[in-house]
């Protein structure tokens, strides 16, 4: 299991960590999720000693990261971190090197990955003639090359195309469940709530939100609700208790509420209002539950 206990960091009069803690154990993948300056990229690279924090710890399985971990660490960079002007494989084989790989064992993984994330027509293509979403493939590669047993990615589906991102999905998905830990950066909230069981929330330095993704949605004090009626559903809504906000589009009002409201009584009094086309209630999105907790 990773741990990260009470990290504080400093960059002169800046706070980026003021006290954070989060853990992901093997076989589950986490994501990390906060607004922009909120921490996210300073708590990764403290695990790999690239930041130095100014207090708490970063721990494997209990112990304080070493050098030797990290060689079985995968970390993907949110800039890119290859060699524009060196091919594809050699790129690879290069990094599988770097992690302890005989020659043989580097060549076959960077081909395996190459194939894996369908690049095996670009094997002798170097980095800097491929495209963005490519080169992110690439990155992803070079994090998977030795089999880590902990991957670290700092926003690994920017810039993808669906198909892309739906290949990295399955990629990941397939890490976890070989018993892998998985902790990755997105502000893609909605594919987030697709692919991960359990999320931890940064705002200002420091965790705010933390659990799986399920049991934080039920245990929200807020719900989502949506409206279309042929009536006046703004007056419907005036007389509705517990309204955080309300956006519009047509006919259709979405709209945050306490999750303590009086729901049937409304949905009553929307029926006798006007022809009732759509009506749901559910528990909030993960983008509900973000907005919530930085806001």
């Amino acid at each position: 299991m990773l741990a990260i206990q009470d990290l504080h960091k400093s960059f002169g009069d800046i706070h980026a960590l003021t006290g954070c803690s989060l853990s992901v154990d093997r076989g589950r993948m986490l994501g990390f999720l906060g607004p922009n300056g909120a921490g996210k990229t300073t708590a990764m690279r403290s695990i790999f000693g690239l930041v130095s924090p100014d207090s708490g710890n970063v721990t494997w399985d209990d112990h304080n990261v070493t050098g030797k971990d990290r060689l079985g660490f995968g970390y993907m960079p949110e800039e890119r971190g290859l060699y524009p002007k060196m091919k594809a494989h050699d790129q690879l084989s290069y990094m599988g090197r770097l992690h302890g790989l005989s020659k043989t064992e580097a060549r076959n993984a960077a081909g395996y990955w190459l194939e894996r994330l369908g690049l095996e027509e670009r094997f002798d293509s170097t980095i800097e003639s491929l495209s963005h979403g490519n080169q992110q493939r690439v990155q992803l590669a070079a994090a998977l090359v030795h089999e880590p047993e902990l991957l670290v990615l700092d926003e690994p589906f920017a810039g993808l195309d669906p198909i892309a991102s739906e290949t990295m999905s399955e990629v990941l998905e397939e890490q976890t469940t070989s018993g892998k830990a998985v902790i990755f950066s997105s502000h893609q909230l909605d594919l987030v709530e697709d692919i991960c069981e359990d999320v931890a929330i940064i705002n200002a330095g420091s965790i705010v939100v933390e659990g799986t993704v399920k049991e934080l949605k039920d245990a929200a004090p807020i719900r989502h609700l949506e409206l279309e009626v042929d009536g006046d559903a703004d007056s419907l809504l005036a007389a509705l208790d517990g309204v955080r906000s309300i956006e519009t589009e047509g006919n259709l009002r979405t709209v945050i509420i306490d999750a303590d409201s009086d729901v049937r009584g409304f949905l009553a009094r929307a029926q006798d209002a006007g022809r009732l086309r759509h009506f749901s209630y559910t528990t909030p999105s993960l983008s509900d539950l973000f907005r919530e907790a930085v806001q």
